[in-house]
């Protein structure tokens, strides 16, 4: 089956962690993923080590998307970021407002992302490839749908080329929201962020964070299971794959999986969807 498939990482704090990645990215890679992304901190937290990664990574071979995000960093170190990565050949940026580091007032040069996206394209044109962030059920900061709609408009008409959502588990609200977009005449390709399920404390923690919504029904199936990782693994996978069949039925142009730096989630979803060859 040909799906376009992403992946994303993020950077290791330890050397341990570093082998370990590229270990998982070298097993992921046999998918034939379009790219892989790299996740940045907030503030330029992890600069270096998402550098460091990238550099790592791309001796496999995949295309490989660092994130960079503009709130508190200054025009001159984005810009020596972004010559560095051309430099090295990259041609794809995911582009994002990121977080302020806590304790940091000033939101520096570029306080949004759709002034990042123009930064980049003022200064490089069309060399890099630009995703952005899309969130079908609302960015917890933004007021209102509209609200949050009208920012992502902004950043495909400021030169993204392309947007990766939020994760999510309904997928009436992806299609909800690529509707709207399509509407407003905007066609950039908007794929669907998937997280597999692995582990309950961790999911209900990143999902209150990010504002991604777990059902109800889901929150309860997913709590009775306790301490039995096996059955919450395997229910877990059986919804989530259902979730991107219904996804890719209803037109999503591929599927980004959030790894968490982890193989086994990914690759059973993968040979679930029949992404792998025997």
């Amino acid at each position: 089956m040909s799906i376009p498939i992403s992946f994303e990482y993020f950077p290791p704090k330890t050397d341990a962690g570093a082998d370990k990645l590229l270990a998982v990215h070298q097993e992921l890679a046999r998918l034939r993923p379009t790219y892989a992304s790299v996740t940045y901190g907030a503030g330029g937290s992890t600069r270096e080590r998402t550098l460091a990664t990238v550099a790592s990574l791309r001796q496999v071979g995949i295309d490989i998307a660092p994130h960079l995000s503009c709130i508190g960093d200054r025009r001159e170190q984005l810009r020596d970021i972004l010559q560095l990565y051309r430099a090295q050949g990259l041609r794809r940026i995911v582009a994002l407002r990121g977080d302020l580091p806590s304790g940091q007032v000033g939101h520096g040069d570029l306080p949004y992302a759709v002034d990042l996206v123009r930064f980049i394209r003022q200064e490089h044109g069309d060399h890099f490839h630009i995703e952005v962030a899309a969130y079908p059920e609302v960015h917890p900061q933004a007021e209102s749908y509209e609200q949050g709609l009208e920012h992502f408009l902004a950043k495909a008409a400021a030169g993204a080329d392309g947007a990766i959502t939020q994760y999510f588990y309904n997928a009436d609200a992806y299609a909800y929201f690529v509707e709207r977009v399509r509407a407003r005449a905007c066609s950039i390709s908007i794929t669907p962020g998937i997280m597999p399920i692995a582990q309950f404390s961790n999911l209900v923690r990143f999902s209150d964070a990010c504002g991604a919504e777990i059902p109800r029904w889901l929150r309860r199936q997913l709590s009775a299971y306790g301490d039995d990782t096996q059955a919450l693994q395997a229910m877990g996978e059986e919804f989530v794959g259902r979730l991107c069949e219904r996804l890719l039925a209803c037109g999503a142009p591929g599927l980004h999986f959030y790894t968490m730096n982890q193989l086994e989630p990914t690759h059973r979803l993968c040979r679930r969807l029949g992404l792998m060859e025997d």
